[in-house]
């Protein structure tokens, strides 16, 4: 039996996945967590704690050293509300080209036998331009980006997208009209809309600052609706005065954005649908059973991607630091224990590494032999025997 806790309001459709192998919320020892917005950074993980899953793109509520060091995966359910940001974006595109904001609260302020008359002369305030033929920067092609380019493309804009941690998975799903910048500021420099798809990381957050906001072309429109922080909202608000960029919106309020005219705020609801909840839970349910039920890998945040097909009885799996000789003390550790690999497979993802070995032969006795010498070994996060039940 495996026990999962749950924080945050999970989709039912996603709990719903679970198989009678597993329970959800009781007092026993947590095997997984399966999470949204909760803040887990200033959390003790327990040490039964194996998989940490974020119904979301949005990692930065995770402690990732501090799960790695506990020999916890953490993963993500990347794409899962794409298209629910992707359909925000467009609509705020819109919003910004056509000032629909300013025009509906004029229009819901007037009333009286002339508003018909006094609409028609008035109206011309409130001229905006089309999308068809504008250019618009998309920083970060990759499951989001990539839609809104599409979407962008659809409307007849010009696209010219930033991305230098473009995978060959995501360049697939770029179209083939999109313009590749080969840098931030080559992208930005002739766009009259910039928007933002980025994960928030070290290297990204401050990415759009003062620098970037001089580079953009009076008139520029800018869109941040992947992460608070990747753009610096006081070098934004120094842009809006001084006149570099026409607008912002985000979905990230701050005090330091508050009350003004030339922001749009929306209260974080890029993710907010119900299909894009469905679709995390799901995504995130499907993840924690995979990876406790075969300990393969994919989409997560500290893992490295490792998917091997599980046709034997048994499989360790082995978290541990990606240093020489580690796969070699693994491999001799069970060769010593007189056990015969069928199948072994590594692969790293910067400072940690992680091993699957397949065997058929081990009895129970020997089983907890080897799991303590495997967990005996320095730079070992964590050692799991998995019984295949297929």
């Amino acid at each position: 039996m495996f026990h999962v806790k749950t924080f945050n309001a999970i989709a039912q459709t996603g709990l719903d996945r679970f198989t009678a192998d597993y329970d959800l919320n009781t007092e026993a020892a947590p095997d997984a967590y399966l999470i949204r917005s909760v803040n887990l950074r200033d959390q003790n993980l327990p040490e039964s704690l194996k998989v940490i899953v974020r119904a979301g793109a949005g990692y930065n509520n995770v402690p990732i050293h501090k799960a790695t060091a506990n020999g916890t995966a953490v993963f993500n359910t990347p794409g899962s509300n794409a298209n629910a940001v992707k359909e925000l974006v467009v609509a705020m595109l819109i919003v910004a080209a056509r000032n629909l904001f300013s025009a509906a609260s004029y229009a819901a302020q007037n009333s009286g036998a002339d508003i018909s008359l006094r609409t028609e002369k008035e109206k011309t305030k409130f001229n905006g331009t089309e999308l068809m033929g504008k250019t618009l920067a998309v920083i970060g092609v990759g499951h989001v980006g990539a839609l809104v380019a599409h979407a962008a493309s659809d409307l007849g804009m010009r696209v010219v997208g930033y991305d230098p941690y473009l995978s060959a998975d995501d360049a697939w799903h770029i179209p083939t009209s999109t313009v590749r910048a080969r840098s931030l500021e080559e992208a930005i420099a002739q766009a009259d809309y910039v928007t933002v798809h980025v994960p928030k990381n070290d290297e990204t957050t401050g990415m759009i600052s003062t620098a970037q906001f001089e580079q953009m072309k009076p008139g520029t429109v800018l869109l941040n609706f992947a992460r608070g922080g990747i753009v610096d909202n006081q070098a934004a608000v120094a842009a809006l005065d001084k006149g570099q960029i026409r607008r912002y919106m985000t979905d990230f309020g701050d005090n330091t954005i508050l009350n003004r005219r030339d922001v749009l705020i929306t209260p974080h609801l890029g993710g907010s649908t119900l299909q894009a909840e469905d679709n995390g839970a799901v995504q995130a349910a499907t993840t924690i059973m995979t990876f406790l039920e075969t300990g393969n890998v994919a989409n997560s945040i500290n893992l490295p991607t490792l998917q091997v097909p599980f046709r034997t009885k048994y499989r360790l799996t082995v978290m541990h630091e990606n240093i020489p000789n580690m796969v070699g003390q693994i491999a001799t550790t069970l060769a010593t224990a007189g056990i015969n690999i069928e199948g072994m497979s590594n692969a790293a993802k910067r400072k940690v590494a992680y091993s699957i070995i397949d065997i058929n032969a081990l009895n129970k006795q020997r089983a907890e032999e080897l799991l303590t010498q495997l967990r005996a070994i320095p730079a070992v996060q964590r050692v799991r025997l998995i019984t295949n039940n297929m």
